[in-house]
């Protein structure tokens, strides 16, 4: 985040997260999702990469507020 904001000469921009669930056990955080994806992960890798690329096209049509009301509901 550090370079990316570096890189816009800002810490003022719109970022879609991820979920990846929580690490199990009192594995360190950093370690969890630096991990290679388990196998049942990188089945529903597309469907994770489609929803988040539905949430940018809903960011840039419809405004950020609108994106999160639709996009940003527990399953």
């Amino acid at each position: 985040m550090r370079d990316i904001a570096a890189a816009l000469s800002t810490p003022e921009f719109l970022r879609v997260r991820v979920g990846v669930g929580r690490p199990p056990g009192r594995q360190d955080p950093a370690d969890w999702v630096l991990s290679p994806f388990a196998s049942a992960e990188r089945e529903n890798l597309p469907i994770l990469v489609s929803d988040a690329a539905d949430a940018v096209e809903t960011i840039i049509d419809e405004g950020l507020l609108a994106a999160q009301q639709k996009h940003h509901a527990p399953r």
